[in-house]
């Protein structure tokens, strides 16, 4: 068994490898590897028990689920419609172009992934990104120029 497995069998074994906890155990398990890999979610449905499709169903239909990796540091822009009236097109752009992505894309050496999200529950600060839980009003292109630099 490979040392990610036995990561991966900590965490089922957390959750007493019920079935039932399936959700909490594929968010646990993307927040130790950034992402769930084919591996994982087999060795995962063979642990609890259960179809791969389930699983598959399970990580294909909530937006929070990865099944390519993701960067060490995330980025979310907020594109839902305050945000959107107050300038979220303009913001996506210069955050793109700061780090030099697109949206729904990581970059090659892992380092960063940029994700449009409809709404971050911070209406009046709008429009407003997020990098690695950290809320940003209406950032400047040398703020985002900032925040690439302290993440090197």
């Amino acid at each position: 068994m490979s040392y990610s497995l036995a990561k991966v069998d900590r965490i089922i074994d957390h959750y007493g490898a019920d079935a039932e906890a399936l959700i909490q155990i594929l968010l646990d398990i993307q927040h130790e590897f950034r992402w769930l890999s084919r591996e994982t979610l087999l060795h995962t449905a063979d642990r609890l028990g259960l179809p791969m499709n389930q699983l598959y169903n399970v990580t294909t239909f909530y937006k929070h689920f990865s099944l390519v990796p993701q960067g060490r540091h995330a980025v979310s822009v907020c594109v839902g419609t305050a945000c959107h009236v107050r300038g979220a097109t303009r913001l996506l752009d210069r955050v793109a172009q700061g780090f030099k992505l697109s949206p729904d894309e990581t970059s090659a050496d892992e380092k960063f992934s940029l994700k449009t999200v409809s709404c971050l529950g911070c209406c009046a600060l709008g429009p407003v990104m997020v990098v690695d839980g950290k809320y940003m009003s209406n950032p400047t292109s040398n703020e985002i120029a900032e925040i690439v630099e302290e993440c090197e």
